[in-house]
């Protein structure tokens, strides 16, 4: 364990440095009232709440009692139920950077019948965050916060049904903050707050109430007067602070200039619970305010994290320069275990902490490949897929979470996830397959069996290279059979029998039996040519209908050609008829009365 902490980085960080991004522009900010059918502004803020919008089902309901919270923007809810399929997203367009991601929760009577829903979340495609039982009976579980990159231009927030209640939410906050905040160089890794402490406040509050920056993402600063202490004591100040809201943490000024400390001698201890076997990255925050400490070596302890010392015989004063200057420190290491443990332990004089905030560290997922997320989506919509499965977000990832009916391989050389398996036997669909299946250049089975598909099987399903099962039976798909199926080399299993195909089978495909492959074309009383279908001599061969069409529009080219000729031709001879008549009446002699 001691060599895990001597591997962890350590730093000392001054943040005088101004950040690269332009502070003179609003950050981009999205506040969702869920289950909200009006835009809500509350009272004495700039903050605006939107309508619910951008989710993938569910329904709306007002907030209980149960939910704990009068705030307008928190007095209703979105909740999915089972039929509404197992995971459920919120999908906003934003600008790609880095964002602090809230999410309120609740339940009650409508959506729940009073029984606490067990969930889980993801953030792009990572799972970051399980309600355990017992969560709604404290109110710091009753929301979660996380520090995420987006970088595809959506922010995506899936909800996962376990079986255990409705998933519901009351609000969704996604503000976006600097991007070298918290010195989160990786843009695979995910911050989820464990802890936020104002140490020393009189009470708790949100960055707006500090009137802290709007680029510090309006953070929850906890009271640690309910945390056990000891016989610590407060301190606070009214003089300013130098640094204290430097970018790009942007701590507000207000955090330094309250502190929890000790008499001389005296420790000062935080037990806080964690989920074991995971990073975490811990920040403390120190500012010398207590007038009567002025010079350097005057307070020196050393900071120990479950017992084992980061750092050794600090002095705020020495590190800062002077008092009432704003000094930072930054570890990342490993937790075996469910606790967590700070200990100030003094060497010179008492012990004082303004505040310290602790992350659990999340590498986030690979994610399923663009083109192919996209294609499922299509094929969602064209083939008209019941609610109730789903499909929402990424296809293959949270692992614990992939679609239904989707099995998914990972491309090591692309680093991404690919779809190799759609299995949606049995489902009710009654829509049609898309072209748009051509994208999906890795699958290698296809069961669509026992639906009510129609329409014809799109020749992009002959640019499957790699399918190796292709079952469409027992559905209504119409037309003739693709030639391109033919050029499907690996292709073992090829079950289209029980549908309304027609046409001649393409001979290729009559040799599958041949090479050990097994098909199925039976059931489709319009299909001929290959053993164990009729004979297409039976009737008419593509070939023959052709030539019979070419030769009936000769022949009525002939015949009509004849008819003119013969018309022509009867025309002539009456003219000549009356031609004669008129000169035989011309010549003929007078009667004898005249």
């Amino acid at each position: 364990m001691r060599r895990a902490f001597l591997l962890a980085a350590l730093f000392l960080i001054t943040f005088r440095q101004a950040s690269s991004q332009n502070m003179a522009d609003p950050p981009f900010t999205v506040r969702i009232s869920c289950g909200s059918s009006q835009n809500i502004l509350p009272s004495g803020t700039n903050a605006m709440w939107s309508k619910d919008e951008f989710f993938s089902g569910g329904s709306a309901a007002n907030a209980s009692v149960r939910s704990g919270y009068t705030a307008a923007e928190l007095s209703t809810l979105r909740y999915f139920q089972i039929s509404d399929g197992p995971e459920n997203c919120y999908n906003m367009s934003v600008r790609n950077g880095h964002y602090v991601i809230r999410i309120f929760f609740a339940y009650g009577q409508v959506d729940n019948s009073n029984k606490e829903p067990l969930f889980e979340i993801s953030i792009e495609g990572t799972l970051v965050h399980s309600l355990k039982q017992g969560w709604s009976l404290t109110p710091d579980l009753s929301y979660a916060e996380f520090r995420a990159f987006i970088t595809d231009e959506a922010a995506t927030i899936c909800f996962h049904s376990t079986g255990h209640g409705n998933p519901s939410v009351l609000s969704i906050e996604v503000l976006q903050i600097l991007d070298d905040a918290y010195d989160i160089e990786q843009k695979f890794i995910i911050l989820k707050t464990v802890q936020r402490i104002s140490c020393g406040s009189k009470e708790s509050k949100f960055g707006v109430d500090y009137s802290a920056s709007v680029w510090g993402g309006d953070r929850f600063w906890a009271t640690d007067k309910d945390l056990d202490m000891g016989l610590a004591t407060t301190i606070s100040t009214t003089r300013g602070i130098q640094h204290a809201s430097d970018a790009p943490n942007l701590v507000p000024e207000a955090v330094f200039q309250t502190a929890s400390q000790t008499s001389a001698g005296s420790a000062l201890t935080y037990i806080l619970d964690v989920e074991p076997n995971q990073n975490y990255s811990i920040w403390f925050y120190f500012a010398e305010i207590d007038p009567s400490v002025t010079e350097k070596e005057q307070r020196i302890f050393d900071i120990l994290v479950n017992e084992i010392p980061i750092f050794s015989e600090f002095d705020i004063i020495g590190k800062a320069g002077s008092p009432y200057t704003g000094v930072i420190l930054k570890a990342f290491l490993p937790i075996d275990g469910k606790v967590l443990t700070l200990k100030f332990s003094p060497l010179q004089g008492g012990i004082l902490i303004n505040g310290f905030e602790i992350f659990q560290v999340i590498r986030t997922e690979f994610k399923t490949t663009d083109i192919e997320v996209w294609a499922l989506q299509s094929l969602k919509t064209s083939l008209g897929l019941p609610p109730r499965l789903g499909w929402n977000g990424d296809p293959c990832v949270p692992q614990e979470h992939p679609w239904n009916g989707v099995d998914c391989q990972f491309d090591y050389e692309t680093g991404s996830w690919s779809i190799d398996g759609l299995d949606l036997d049995n489902q009710g669909i009654k829509g049609y397959l898309s072209n748009d299946i051509s994208h999906l250049q890795n699958l290698q089975s296809l069961n669509l069996s026992g639906n009510s598909i129609f329409g014809g099987i799109p020749p992009g399903v002959g640019e499957l290279s790699n399918l190796v099962v292709l079952d469409l039976s027992f559905n209504r798909m119409n037309g003739s059979i693709p030639e391109s199926l033919g050029s499907l080399t690996h292709l073992r299993k090829l079950f289209l029998n029980g549908n309304l195909l027609s046409g001649e089978v393409p001979a290729v495909l009559g040799a599958g039996p041949i090479r050990g492959a097994s098909f199925n074309f039976s059931g489709n009383p319009g299909l001929c040519g290959i053993p164990g279908l009729r004979s297409c001599s039976d009737t008419l061969s593509r070939g023959s209908i052709t030539a019979i069409v070419i030769s009936s529009i000769i022949v009525m080219l002939i015949g009509g050609l004849c008819a003119v000729i013969i018309h022509k031709r009867r025309q002539n001879i009456a003219r000549a008829q009356r031609l004669s008549t008129e000169k035989s009446w011309k010549f003929r002699a007078p009667s004898s009365n005249s």
